[in-house]
């Protein structure tokens, strides 16, 4: 069977077109593109006209090459910023219309357990906490084979960079304020015990091509990387001492991504610090992977 996997998030689009057959997926395609759908939506409540425009362009083009893929049966997740947006019924009819099936808007626990279901596919740890970090929210959720616990919380690298002063360099204390404030939200939660972590999601991701000096993005090198509390710190003193100019410049960063990734960064950090644990490992199997898996549910 082959299948098509749409990941709709608050800062990028995702597609993976796959055959799936007794529960291994075979990819046959994969892309990923920054749109920042979510971008000004935690000062406005609705999702910008400009923001709709270029997502949905993305999306057709997800359709176009479903269509051409031969997709015979196709999902696609909504997650935070289509559930906080008081317009998100007019940016879910044009990604339907450019789609060909309609996105699922799904609770913050039903993410959890989709990035849990991708990112544990090769899990090495017998108990494991996986971090989906995403543009407009965080989610945690830890288990063996099965997720027994998910938790999100409504922060992440765009929701962040929206409350953040819009100046770089970042200046010193407002990392400190933006630090406190996202320590303050985990705070909350109660994380069980595990053997390890895993972090999913382009924040992660990014940070670790970046960690690592990768002369272009490798998604190879990148899968199965980690990350210390101690790199993570580091990746946020660094960043925010740049410009987003300097930024886009760095090899292996997306151009797009580079205005959120210091909200970005301090958000991995405390996330990671959260746990309990000072490293974490970083997965290219995520979410989309989830999404993909769930046909054969």
């Amino acid at each position: 069977m082959r299948i098509g996997a749409v990941d709709i998030g608050t800062n990028s689009m995702k597609l993976l077109v796959a055959d799936l057959a007794h529960g291994r997926l075979v990819e046959v395609a994969r892309e990923v593109h920054v749109t920042r759908l979510g971008h000004g939506l935690d000062t406005t409540g609705v999702l910008a006209e400009a923001a709709i425009e270029r997502t949905v362009d993305i999306l057709e083009r997800f359709g176009h090459l479903m269509n051409q893929a031969k997709v015979t049966r196709r999902r696609a997740v909504a997650t935070s910023a289509s559930r906080d947006a008081a317009n998100v019924h007019v940016f879910l009819d044009g990604a339907e219309a450019a789609l060909g099936v309609r996105p699922e808007v799904v609770a913050g626990e039903e993410e959890a357990r989709l990035a849990f279901a991708g990112a544990t596919l090769a899990s090495e740890f017998e108990r494991t906490l996986v971090i989906d970090l995403g543009g407009g929210s965080t989610e945690f959720v830890a288990g063996s084979s099965q997720p027994e616990y998910a938790s999100s919380v409504d922060i992440g690298s765009v929701r962040l960079t929206d409350r953040m002063p819009d100046r770089r360099p970042t200046r010193t204390n407002d990392v400190s304020h933006a630090r406190a404030e996202v320590r303050a939200m985990f705070a909350e939660l109660a994380l069980p015990a595990v053997d390890g972590v895993i972090g999913v999601a382009g924040t992660y991701t990014t940070l670790s091509a970046v960690r690592q000096e990768l002369p272009e993005y490798d998604r190879q090198a990148v899968h199965g990387s980690q990350l210390t509390l101690r790199d993570l710190d580091e990746l946020v003193q660094q960043l925010c001492q740049l410009t987003i100019r300097e930024i886009s410049a760095i090899p292996s960063m997306d151009p797009r991504r580079a205005p959120v990734v210091v909200a970005g960064a301090i958000v991995a950090e405390e996330a990671l610090r959260a746990s309990g644990h000072d490293v974490i490992t970083v997965s290219e199997m995520d979410i989309l992977d989830g999404i993909a898996l769930s046909f054969d549910a």
